[in-house]
């Protein structure tokens, strides 16, 4: 994975032979799956909602990590942030890992 420094360049850059790699890339840097779960009911959320919601993280990585968000077209941005409909199909897409993970913590408990 990419360090935390050179984060947005990864969304930026052209698509390569390994999607899956890519979009790994991007759910790895901090706070990114916290905002699309903040997001997932498909409303809209001000940045300062969102920033709230998701309690600790800066104004400053808030806005990259949306931006990054927007650049590979999951989030956009109109009267405030909200998942695009890729968004919500990966979104969708991720429930069978949800369910799996709520299954898992039953288990360790």
């Amino acid at each position: 994975m990419e360090a935390e420094g050179r984060s947005g360049e990864a969304a930026r850059r052209a698509p390569t032979p390994q999607p899956v790699a890519d979009l790994l890339d991007l759910f790895c840097r901090r706070w990114s799956l916290r905002i699309l779960w903040e997001l997932r009911d498909g409303g809209s959320m001000t940045s300062r909602a969102l920033r709230a919601a998701c309690g600790g993280v800066s104004a400053g990585v808030l806005q990259q990590r949306l931006d990054e968000l927007r650049a590979a077209d999951i989030v956009t941005v109109n009267g405030g942030y909200r998942l695009t409909p890729e968004g919500l199909d990966l979104l969708a897409r991720m429930a069978p890992l949800e369910e799996w993970a709520e299954a898992w913590a039953r288990r360790r408990d």
